[in-house]
């Protein structure tokens, strides 16, 4: 074994020299000479879709109660839908989920049954967001307990995300020439174009969504009016550029 290794390592001194007596003979190696940056761009955009997340939520001691109250809210809901002109493949139901509930009795030292829970979710998708107070607020006097803030998204999402993306492109390659002139040098060709994400899911409406106080037209009894601000699409580039000598 001795030998052996005292041989390997001869054999690797003898090529390591004459990788070394190459060397001397070879033309430099010269690294290319890059500048590397990041674009992002943004697109604004008047939504079109909202979606909105409801619940039917009940409580009694009689299971069936709670059931038929349940169903008859929802079915109140989806009359209402049906009379806005919303298309049925725009609405998901679930089915119901009952569950026992109980408290603890202090005194008895145990659990006490106090009822069924009862509830169904909803999900609507509206095509036309003139419609979106009507069914918001519709879904409340129908009995509806839960409203989840609507999500606002755009028909146009996939165009308004390739937008972004050629806007931060162009943003970075701004950036890249601003660098070499203040350098001193040249902007050469792209190297490498790294895309990062696209924007993110829509997100509920709370702070874009306001909320008239006056009825529309000023007629009483009507939905107020809910006016959507606009949605942002983002995106961002990493680049490289080769850099051109003077």
């Amino acid at each position: 074994m001795r030998t052996r290794f005292n041989c390997f390592a001869a054999c690797l001194l003898l090529a390591s020299g004459a990788v070394s007596a190459q060397m001397p003979g070879m033309a430099p190696m010269q690294m290319p000479r890059t500048i590397s940056v990041s674009g992002t761009g943004t697109i604004d955009a008047t939504p079109d879709i909202a979606r909105l997340a409801l619940a039917v939520q009940r409580r009694d001691v009689s299971m069936q109660v709670a059931r038929d109250e349940t169903v008859r809210v929802s079915k109140n809901f989806l009359a209402l839908c049906k009379k806005l002109g919303i298309p049925e493949n725009k609405i998901r139901t679930s089915g119901l989920t009952i569950q026992p509930e109980y408290r603890w009795d202090e005194k008895e030292n145990k659990q006490v049954f106090t009822g069924y829970f009862v509830q169904r979710q909803l999900q609507v998708e509206i095509n036309d967001l003139d419609k979106l107070g009507n069914v918001i607020e519709g879904a409340i006097d129908a009995g509806v307990n839960e409203v989840s803030p609507p999500a606002l998204d755009s028909s146009k999402k996939k165009q308004l995300n390739r937008d972004a993306l050629a806007a931060a492109t162009e943003d970075a390659k701004a950036n890249a020439e601003r660098i070499a002139s203040s350098l001193g040098v040249k902007l050469g060709s792209v190297r490498t174009v790294i895309a990062g994400g696209a924007s993110p899911p829509p997100m509920p409406m709370q702070e874009m969504l306001r909320v008239s106080a006056m009825a529309s037209d000023g007629a009483a009894g009507k939905a107020s009016n809910y006016v959507p601000g606009e949605i942002s699409f983002e995106s961002r580039v990493d680049a490289t550029f080769d850099v051109v000598a003077p």
